[in-house]
């Protein structure tokens, strides 16, 4: 049921028109206000889904000016449906500002899941998902962008990037200057004809895409360096010292463990197991 006054934050397909939930297609065809990052753009998925709704523009450039306008058709009592031009809104696109600005009025900001190419890629990378960073675009200058990474070099768990085309071999050669021959992922056009991962060393990546020209936003998936892994407390040590508070759930521990030691939650909850029933 629509609820006045509300801001809804609603995913939408990343390529496959399919992926776009019904739930979506409802709210988007209930709302008094959709406020898009192209309205040229969207104004295709609506009339694919036969939604007609006015449209507001909403990106970098005139967030400040637009987003005053959509707070007001908010205090207003009216609906508002924030909308990128693929995916999640606010994950590497504009509305972050939209919402904070929401929040403090105390407006309802209501999320509408689907699709973000993050996840997606992430889900069928194979590599580590109990522990990742996503860290949206890196700078697009060289220096700048050696330096992002080196920061980024002693993260626990999988590394996730967002690159344009013309700047993946760059980055490619960038990420194993910095961080060393990682496995690397490189996954495009995802949902779409086209897609496809490529997967090796970062070495063995850069091979591949070389030898043609790549089309479409790409994300970059990076392994945990073996340096992080070295860094990280034994998971027994880990676990030993939180028992030894006394204060904490066996679930809470295992949580906890898992985070500073870098393995699975299930891994983390049979050991502590373990170690409760049998000490020594």
């Amino acid at each position: 049921m629509m609820t006045i006054a509300t801001l809804y934050i609603i995913a939408t397909p990343i390529g496959n028109l399919e992926d776009m939930t019904y739930r979506a297609v409802r709210i988007l065809g209930e709302v008094d206000l959709i406020a898009a990052e192209d309205t040229r753009h969207s104004l295709k998925l609506l009339n694919h889904f036969g939604i007609s709704k006015p449209l507001t523009s909403y990106f970098d450039h005139n967030q400040q000016l637009k987003g005053e306008r959509i707070l007001n058709a908010l205090r207003q009592g009216k609906s508002v449906a924030l909308i990128s031009d693929a995916g999640t809104p606010c994950i590497s696109d504009p509305g972050f500002q939209l919402v904070r600005d929401a929040v403090a009025e105390n407006i309802p900001v209501v999320p509408v899941p689907g699709a973000c190419a993050a996840i997606a890629a992430l889900s069928a990378s194979g590599l580590p998902t109990d522990i990742f960073t996503f860290a949206g675009f890196p700078p697009s200058r060289q220096g700048k962008r050696r330096t992002f990474l080196s920061c980024m070099s002693a993260l626990h768990g999988t590394l996730v990037l967002y690159e344009a085309p013309h700047r993946l071999l760059d980055t490619l050669s960038d990420i194993r200057e910095v961080l060393g021959e990682r496995q690397v992922i490189v996954a495009r056009e995802l949902t779409k004809i086209f897609e496809e991962c490529i997967r090796g060393t970062a070495s063995e990546v850069i091979a591949t895409v070389s030898q043609g020209i790549v089309r479409g936003e790409v994300v970059i998936l990076i392994a945990p360096g073996e340096s992080a892994q070295q860094e990280t407390e034994p998971l027994e040590d880990v676990l030993g010292r939180l028992m030894a508070d006394g204060t904490l759930s066996i679930k809470d521990i295992a949580k906890q463990a898992a985070v500073i030691s870098g393995v699975s939650r299930s891994e983390a909850y049979a050991e502590a197991l373990r170690l409760k029933n049998d000490p020594d």
